[in-house]
C-alpha cells in the first residue's frame, strides 16, 4: 500500500489510478472532521467530495507543492470547504435540526447517541474559528503547528483559539 505521499507523486507522473488510495485511506477522517465542524454527515459527504475533486485536479495541474504533507493539504482543503460550506448556509438562513446521523458511527447506545448530540450542540455553539480548532485539535488529533498550517495562521493563534474554545466548554459543562 503507497503512503499518501507516494500515491500524490503517482498521480503527479500521470497514474490516475493512484489517486483512489488517497480517497480510500482519507475519507472516512475527512467526513468525521467535516461533520464536526458542519453537523451533520451528509453535508459532510458533499464537502468531501468536492475536496477531493479539488485535491485531485491540484495533483494532475502539479499545484501540490510538497511543503506541507498530503494529509495536512487535505485537511485544510476539507477544513476550508467546510468553513464555506458553513457561511453558505447562514447566507441562505436555513437551519437544520438534522445533526449527527445517529447510525453514523454504529452507536447503538441510546445514551451514546445522545452524548454525541450534546458534543454536536456544544460545537455548533462555539464561534467557527474555535470549532474548528478544536475539532482538528480534540477530535482529529493534530499538533498545533498542523492545526496553524492548515488554518493558515500562527501557533499562538490556534493556542489562543483552544483556550477559548475549552473555556466556553467547560462553561457549557458547569452550566448544564
Amino acid at each position: 500500500m503507497d503512503t499518501l505521499e507516494e500515491a500524490a507523486a503517482r498521480v503527479r507522473r500521470g497514474d490516475t489510478a493512484a489517486f483512489q488510495s488517497i480517497v480510500t485511506s482519507t475519507s472516512d477522517s475527512l467526513v468525521r472532521l467535516s461533520a464536526r465542524i458542519l453537523g451533520n454527515v451528509s453535508d459532510a459527504e458533499d464537502v468531501v467530495q468536492e475536496s477531493m475533486v479539488k485535491a485531485y485536479r491540484a495533483l494532475v495541474a502539479e499545484q501540490f507543492d510538497g511543503r506541507s504533507s498530503v494529509k495536512t493539504w487535505l485537511y485544510r482543503i476539507v477544513t476550508h470547504g467546510s468553513i464555506d460550506a458553513l457561511r453558505k448556509r447562514r447566507r441562505e438562513r436555513t437551519t437544520s435540526d438534522e445533526g449527527i446521523e445517529a447510525g453514523w458511527d454504529g452507536l447503538a447506545l441510546a445514551e451514546a447517541r445522545l452524548a454525541l448530540q450534546e458534543l454536536t450542540d456544544w460545537l455548533a455553539a462555539l464561534p467557527e474559528e474555535q470549532r474548528v480548532a478544536i475539532v482538528l485539535k480534540s477530535v482529529e488529533g493534530l499538533s498545533t503547528p498542523e492545526i496553524a498550517e492548515i488554518l493558515e495562521c500562527s501557533e499562538g493563534a490556534v493556542e489562543q483559539r483552544l483556550v477559548r474554545a475549552r473555556a466556553t466548554l467547560r462553561q457549557k459543562r458547569s452550566g448544564s
